[in-house]
């Protein structure tokens, strides 16, 4: 357990996120109570004054301190203090993070935005480096992929009335063990489920109404996994889409195949039937041991199955999704994955590092057997990336979450023509997006240029009884651009 003091209630996320990149095994508790008892903790101390920070560990000899300029606002003292506490993790532990002390989930956010203000690749790197301590390599990569979003979305129509959409179903064959998502096992949903459409559809034809004279830049169905529902349901739902909603101007409809122990013919049929671009077939991992602890009900050969069914059926932009540092894989392990991937020849790929969440059962199992189980490294990293590189595709999108193995990053890769444009959009918030379908969160860019969020209610049967209020909901959102 570490314990940090702070004296002042302010940046807690801030240094939380840098101590446990520091010490990611460890249980990481900020507070402002001063009267700590260390027993067999660590007790670190942050002490906020007006002219300077201060960092200290009880019990040691060790101290920091770092001045702090008259007149600083909250984004300077911010940036302070994340530098205080990383040098002294730092100095403490002998480690370096690549990603210096940044704590967003967005680093390609801040090299895309000084891109568009005109400054160069060296100015850029040469600010991530001496602003956020970023090393060298993570800083070309988040410029190099700045450098590409800017490029895909141009066809968008971001100043011209432009958004995008999700929907979301909250359904999966079973609940992965890492998962923390919006889904339920849809077996034990399935007097449900019709209930779920009817509520669904009527949220999308009133946001339909609402959406006229806009233009649908991109459509991305996820969840959960869309195709747990049975090929009636799912042409249902795009049935109701396509009659809702037009897509002449679509520049990418991704629905979220995922498991491909609920991928069929007759599924994929409807797929192609309305319009649907891209798929993801996602095998997470091709070790079949792997698979069965982690709770996915199919092997990697029914993976491989799926995959092909999806490219006989006309499919030509697929995308499969890979986690690395799952429990008891190493490096042959992701070797053996790309291996087995590289055959299939997807047009994406989109590697995940494992984020430890307090709702998923992983944290629980992590609980029993301790964080050694989760390997993430520089080498396994690059094995996934070189895999892409082999593949022809490019890195296009990258985010970064709290508590991932080995403090990397996701990153998605594709080949020319196949990046997945939602995708970007979720990350870089350039235009509005409508969310429907429980757990969804729409984000609306108003007329001052702030961004708006509205959460849908995350609860399958409480959605169902307030969908309603979903609805007006999201006309009070949208009257704000």
């Amino acid at each position: 357990m570490i314990t940090v003091t702070i004296n002042q209630a302010k940046f807690e996320y801030d240094i939380h996120s840098l101590v446990k990149a520091f010490y990611p095994s460890e249980d990481v508790k900020v507070t402002t109570e001063q009267s700590i008892a260390s027993g067999d903790a660590t007790v670190f101390s942050v002490l906020y004054e007006k002219e300077r920070f201060s960092f200290s560990k009880a019990g040691s000899e060790y101290s920091l301190t770092m001045e702090v300029p008259e007149g600083a606002d909250r984004i300077t003292e911010k940036n302070i203090v994340k530098r205080l506490v990383y040098t002294a993790l730092s100095d403490l532990t002998g480690k370096a993070l690549e990603w210096g002390d940044l704590t967003g989930i967005r680093p390609t956010k801040i090299a895309r935005k000084l891109l568009d203000e005109g400054k160069s690749a060296d100015e850029i790197l040469r600010y991530m480096k001496e602003t956020y301590l970023v090393g060298d390599k993570k800083g070309h990569l988040a410029i190099d992929i700045a450098t590409r979003e800017r490029e895909i979305l141009k066809p968008l129509h971001i100043k011209g009335g432009g958004y995008s959409m999700y929907i979301g179903i909250p359904f999966c064959p079973s609940t992965c063990l890492y998962c923390s998502f919006t889904s339920n096992p849809i077996a034990a949903f399935a007097d449900r489920v019709p209930l779920f459409v009817e509520a669904l559809m009527k949220e999308i034809r009133a946001v339909g109404a609402m959406r006229k004279g806009k233009i649908l830049d991109s459509l991305y169905i996820g969840g959960g996994t869309p195709t747990s529902l049975e090929a009636a349901d799912l042409e249902r739902i795009l049935e109701c889409v396509s009659e809702n909603f037009d897509t002449a101007n679509l520049l990418e409809y991704t629905v979220e195949a995922g498991r491909p122990d609920s991928i069929t013919e007759a599924k994929l049929k409807v797929l192609k039937k309305y319009g649907v671009t891209r798929i993801s077939v996602n095998p997470q991992t091709m070790n079949d041991k792997t698979l069965k602890f982690i709770g996915r009900h199919h092997t990697s050969a029914d993976v491989i199955n799926a995959f092909n069914m999806a490219r006989a059926e006309g499919f030509d932009n697929i995308n499969t999704d890979i986690i690395l540092g799952l429990p008891g894989e190493g490096e042959a392990e992701v070797r053996h994955t790309i291996d087995e991937l590289s055959k299939l020849k997807p047009d994406s790929l989109t590697v995940h590092s494992l984020a430890i969440k307090r709702a998923s059962a992983l944290y629980e199992r992590i609980e029993e057997v301790g964080y050694d189980c989760l390997v993430n490294t520089d080498a396994t990293m690059e094995i996934a990336a070189e895999g892409a590189r082999k593949l022809s595709m490019k890195p296009y999108y990258l985010y970064r979450q709290k508590n991932m193995a080995g403090n990397y990053e996701n990153t998605g890769y594709a080949r020319e023509g196949a990046y997945g444009i939602y995708n970007i959009l979720i990350m870089e918030e350039l235009e509005s997006i409508a969310a429907l379908g429980p757990g969804s969160v729409s984000k609306v860019l108003t007329k001052e240029g702030k961004l708006v969020r509205d959460d849908n209610v995350k609860d399958v049967m409480n959605y169902i009884e307030r969908i309603y209020e979903m609805i007006e909901r999201k006309r009070e959102l949208f009257a704000l651009e």
